[in-house]
């Protein structure tokens, strides 16, 4: 059953395919999720935010089928109501600092949501629903093991959700450089695939594409059935058959979306023996502020230490990272 939306912003959204899902809840890592999007996104007109909060009240769920937004704030105690003012105000507080970036007011939409199911559950629907490309969400910076303990929100999305890409933003992230591991997997191009769109038209960013030996057992197999199913048998007979493949793939997915060559970049390494820490070393080694992540669909289910993508997490601090699955 729909849930009451308590606000929303711009009426007539500027058309887009780019959409992005801004987890908020007035506190600093909402603030940091804010600084991200602006600083990386600056003057990027085809793109949308829609800042979005999940607020928990002490709202009978009896209630929740037909009350409206009209009548919302009426019913909400004294420190419900104050909740609700504090994520309002950090919206408005957001949108501003995202149009003094070049984002304008008919980009971002802006909508409160009483919490049904919980957070991390109403969230998930929420970008399901809409169909976002992204959903954008600032974590503690406390390490995994420990917001797994607290029962984050930030993890409960992250285990729920592997159809909608996470962009989970630790700290504050200055840097607009991508750091990005390819291993000639499916999931590894799908990662390059997302980037190449989110990142289209984007005059900031420069991306590396990362690879050591370690990061794969033996010689990929690229040009199979799982990649034709995605991006076609005529493309990956062009491109993922060459002795460049496991390169060349990826710069050519970003070539396309129209990603300027002169900002992507080549990395190669043999130090280290696990790949998880040879990627958080590499980001913190050269000022990378984001690390995309190709996963497969049932990492989730393979617990906290189950994928190199599981075990980046853990490791990163302030960083951003993109997980895709």
């Amino acid at each position: 059953m729909p849930q009451p939306l308590i606000k929303k912003g711009a009426s007539n959204p500027l058309p887009t395919n780019r959409r992005v899902l801004v987890a908020m809840d007035g506190s600093l890592y909402s603030a940091n999720s804010i600084s991200y999007v602006s600083r990386l996104f600056s003057g990027v007109s085809d793109i949308e935010f829609h800042l979005f909060s999940v607020l928990n009240a002490n709202v009978p769920e009896t209630q929740l089928a037909w009350i409206n937004e009209n009548d919302l704030e009426k019913s909400l105690d004294p420190l419900d109501l104050k909740k609700y003012e504090n994520i309002d105000q950090c919206m408005t507080n957001a949108s501003q600092i995202l149009a003094r970036n070049g984002i304008g007011p008919q980009q971002v939409k802006q909508g409160i949501r009483l919490a049904r199911r919980g957070t991390a559950h109403d969230l998930v629907n929420e970008a399901r629903a809409g169909m976002y490309d992204a959903m954008l969400i600032g974590r503690r910076g406390l390490g995994m093991v420990r917001e797994m303990v607290l029962g984050s929100v930030s993890r409960k999305v992250i285990q729920q959700c592997h159809d909608v890409p996470i962009w989970l933003i630790d700290g504050q992230v200055d840097s607009r450089k991508f750091l990005v591991p390819i291993d000639g997997t499916v999931n590894s191009l799908r990662a390059v695939d997302h980037l190449a769109f989110m990142l289209r038209g984007n005059p900031h960013a420069e991306v590396s594409l990362f690879h050591s030996p370690q990061m794969f057992a033996g010689k990929p197999e690229m040009n199979t059935a799982p990649f034709h199913a995605i991006w076609g048998a005529e493309w990956c007979a062009a491109h993922l058959t060459g002795p460049d493949r496991l390169f060349h793939a990826p710069e050519q997915l970003l070539l396309e979306s129209g990603f300027p060559p002169e900002r992507l970049h080549r990395l190669e390494t043999r130090l280290g023996l696990y790949p998880s820490r040879q990627i958080v070393r590499q980001a913190l080694i050269d000022d990378f502020g984001t690390i995309v992540m190709g996963r497969r669909p049932g990492d989730a289910k393979k617990g906290l230490f189950g994928g190199v993508t599981d075990k980046v997490l853990t490791l990163a601090e302030q960083v951003a990272i993109w997980i895709v699955g």
